[in-house]
């Protein structure tokens, strides 16, 4: 099935528990975000299910595992298994992370932090150029959570992403929960990250919740743990990137303490609303 591009839309980050509710109403979402690790499989039921929402919704898949910021190369295996992913599901939209995930001997499943430099940068812009050849298609790089600014950091992450857009021509998948974490735990506000990026590069956005950690010092460190409803400030900030940039196609992810069906498309709706303007916080 042709997929024409997305603009808009609002959906979920597909959980195969929420399979039987979504088929009987699959009008609740405009599109459906799976991670592409869990699809590396040849065959099952993941696959199975996935077959027939693919007949009904555009398709994006998301990785968090190629370690585009690491300093080794990039797994082969890995990009092939992904490449015959995309070529088998046609996605509307693939993305990927800003962060590494291993030094090339061992995996440490997390996605952890890049120093923002010009060596990183020109390492990123490399390994993003080779993943898009591979694939032969534009990728969007979203925006990593971070609790820390590595100290050989010398470009604001912001500049970082947007000079990785021009020179790799990627796109970017903007989460506004982890830019929200990002300004909170490491300084800098969210206006000001949100003017230095090009906004005609983000292709797809992403919602999620957080959670607050009180360090020993009195100070409140927001955590990146997509267990709870979007938050207001992420839902006024969306707001935001809305009246500058227009409507994006538009992910809900809640992965930890997973929802009912019916509790995830209270947050699809509400999210709906404000990319209709039916919602006017300000």
């Amino acid at each position: 099935m042709h997929i024409a591009p997305l603009s808009r839309g609002i959906g979920v980050a597909f959980k195969p528990q929420h399979f039987a509710a979504l088929i009987a109403n699959i009008s609740g979402i405009d599109l459906l975000e799976i991670h592409a690790e869990n699809y590396f499989g040849d065959g099952g039921l993941l696959h199975h299910q996935l077959e027939r929402l693919c007949a009904l919704l555009p398709l994006s898949i998301h990785g968090v595992g190629l370690s585009l910021g690491g300093a080794a190369p990039l797994n082969p295996q890995h990009l092939q298994k992904l490449k015959q992913l995309c070529d088998r599901y046609s996605p509307a939209l693939v993305s990927e992370h800003l962060a590494w995930a291993g030094d090339g001997q061992q995996f440490l499943a997390d996605l952890l932090p890049v120093a923002y430099t010009t060596d990183t940068l020109n390492r990123s812009v490399d390994h993003v150029a080779q993943l898009q050849d591979v694939l032969g298609r534009r990728v969007l790089i979203e925006n990593p959570a971070s609790y820390l600014r590595l100290k050989d950091s010398h470009l604001r992450e912001a500049d970082f992403l947007a000079e990785l857009s021009a020179r790799s021509g990627c796109g970017l998948l903007l989460d506004l929960n982890n830019l929200l974490i990002n300004c909170h735990n490491n300084g800098g506000t969210a206006d000001q990250y949100l003017r230095a990026l090009p906004l005609h590069s983000i292709g797809e956005v992403h919602l999620a919740g957080h959670a607050q950690h009180r360090l020993n010092n009195g100070r409140t460190l927001l955590i990146d743990d997509h267990g709870s409803a979007v938050t207001e400030p992420t839902l006024r900030l969306y707001q935001r990137l809305l009246r500058l940039a227009g409507s994006r196609p538009t992910i809900i992810e809640w992965d930890r303490q997973v929802p009912s069906w019916a509790r995830l498309l209270q947050e699809v709706t509400r999210a709906r609303q404000y990319q209709r303007g039916q919602i006017n916080d300000t």
